[in-house]
């Protein structure tokens, strides 16, 4: 039987503010243990919450930038339930009225297609704090330095297709809250993290019973879970079995998924207005001051790359891939005056070694400056693609610019015809039977062995010579 998956993301990103949604505890990563928990968030008795502006700001950029219907006003709730690291027995959150409502994103899909995926509503609502299990001897710890953290939650419309396209979609999330400024990406440190609502059915069917995967933390670790569940759902539908409605979570060592605890419904929360906080309502000048400046956003941005440098699309989307790498980008083609070498040498050379390293483009030895000034000595002639590498790495340790590795290096390209002449002269007399063979040979297959006297005359003149005008003389002589 064929099946057809269907996928909902709920995506949470912290916001990046300095203090928490309502508190004035700080939301720095890193401190020790239940140092930046204030009696607010301990959810002490007599204690009021106060909203942050800055997050209500950022939540209205985002809603902005995915096309959304804003609202107006929306209301804080309590969302009831027992856990350890939720001191006050309930979060505050959003849920009837939340302040941004249906939205969308278009995504690439991997042939190159779009696709738009519907955003249904992206609310706001506190962290809660964080148990460890670790090293307590089978206790848990508690920090509640997380707990108050504001986060917003997007929750997507069940519009993906398969593990690919929602790894795309929360790429996509990501990718925009981070050129808005409003949440670092940080996956390894929890500031995004995505809840996956998988369930299979026959193709245009009914939906099917979902279950829920909790707080994927990595792209990779999205696309396994996703595709594991699905494989989990249909065996057990195809064996006789049902899904039944759960929390379940994903264990990476294993690369499975195990139940949890059986999913809730809204109702088993008990959703009442929060008695502490007023309505949120949004008039036009706060909106116009949150949205002024929004910054260039990605598909713009990817468009602009392939009208303005006439790059094609893949090379658009990699290089806005982020806001860092985007401006890096443009920086070194106004400086090399070749967008076309600045991208291949952004895409190529320099994300090398940033994967190496394990870097961001924001922390690289070589700055733009540097990787179009090497570029202008490869239009000029001055130094050829290959000796180009040697330059490079020599930047990325740290040894000066293009021109003074090019000068203290001697690696000026040879472009003397007499001297490179010389080389091809001596490479045809060390070779005579290759000579005789090309010389014997069809059109065709001259074309293939003409590459090993390039190969020759480059290792002869230590790669410095023009390779245009090593081809050009070798064809004549050759000939």
């Amino acid at each position: 039987m064929q099946w057809e998956t269907v996928i909902g993301l709920e995506v949470h990103a912290q916001l990046a503010t300095r203090s928490k949604i309502f508190s004035g505890a700080s939301t720095a990563f890193g401190a020790d243990p239940n140092t930046q928990a204030c009696s607010v968030d301990l959810g002490l008795p007599g204690v009021l919450p106060v909203l942050n502006r800055e997050a209500v700001r950022m939540a209205v950029r985002f809603g902005v930038a995915i096309d959304a219907a804003l609202g107006r006003r929306s209301i804080f709730a309590r969302k009831n339930y027992f856990y350890p690291d939720l001191p006050k027995g309930y979060q505050i959150s959003q849920f009837e009225l939340p302040i941004v409502g249906m939205g969308q994103v278009e995504i690439v899909l991997e042939n190159g297609d779009t696709k738009i995926v519907g955003v249904t509503r992206a609310h706001l609502e506190e962290d809660a704090g964080k148990s460890l299990h670790e090293d307590f001897h089978g206790l848990t710890g508690i920090d509640l330095n997380r707990a108050g953290t504001p986060l917003l939650e997007i929750v997507s419309e069940p519009d993906m297709r398969s593990a690919k396209e929602a790894v795309a979609y929360a790429r996509k999330i990501h990718q925009v809250v981070r050129y808005l400024g409003i949440c670092d990406g940080n996956m390894q440190e929890g500031s995004f993290r995505a809840d996956a609502n998988v369930s299979v059915r026959p193709p245009g069917g009914e939906l099917g019973t979902r279950a829920e995967l909790k707080n994927l933390n990595s792209f990779r670790f999205l696309e396994r879970a996703i595709n594991f569940e699905v494989e989990r759902q249909i065996d057990l539908l195809e064996s006789g079995g049902r899904v039944v409605q759960e929390t379940r979570l994903y264990d990476a060592d294993k690369d499975e998924t195990r139940s949890m605890r059986s999913k809730e419904e809204a109702n088993d929360y008990r959703y009442f207005p929060d008695p502490d906080l007023l309505p949120v309502e949004l008039d036009d000048a706060f909106i116009a001051a949150a949205v002024e400046n929004m910054p260039e956003l990605p598909d713009a941005k990817r468009q602009r790359f392939s009208g303005e440098y006439g790059l094609p699309a893949p090379d658009a989307q990699m290089l806005t891939g982020s806001q860092a790498l985007a401006d890096f980008f443009e920086a070194v083609a106004g400086e090399a005056g070749d967008s076309r070498l600045a991208a291949n040498w952004v895409m190529g050379g320099l994300s090398g070694a940033l994967n190496k390293e394990g870097i961001d483009v924001s922390e690289s030895p070589v700055t733009p400056q540097m990787l179009g000034g090497m570029l202008r000595r490869i239009s000029d002639g001055t130094i050829s693609g290959k000796i180009a590498k040697q330059v490079f790495e020599a930047m990325w340790s740290g040894e000066g610019d293009a021109d003074s590795i090019i000068e203290a290096r001697g690696l000026k390209q040879i472009t003397d015809s007499g001297a490179i002449e010389k080389v091809v002269e001596e490479v045809m007399a060390a070779n005579p039977g290759q000579v005789e063979n090309y010389r014997a040979a069809e059109d065709a297959k001259q074309q293939k062995m003409l590459g090993f006297f390039v190969g020759q005359v480059m290792k002869a003149s230590g790669g410095k010579a023009n390779p245009q005008q090593v081809n050009e003389l070798l064809k004549q002589k050759l000939g």
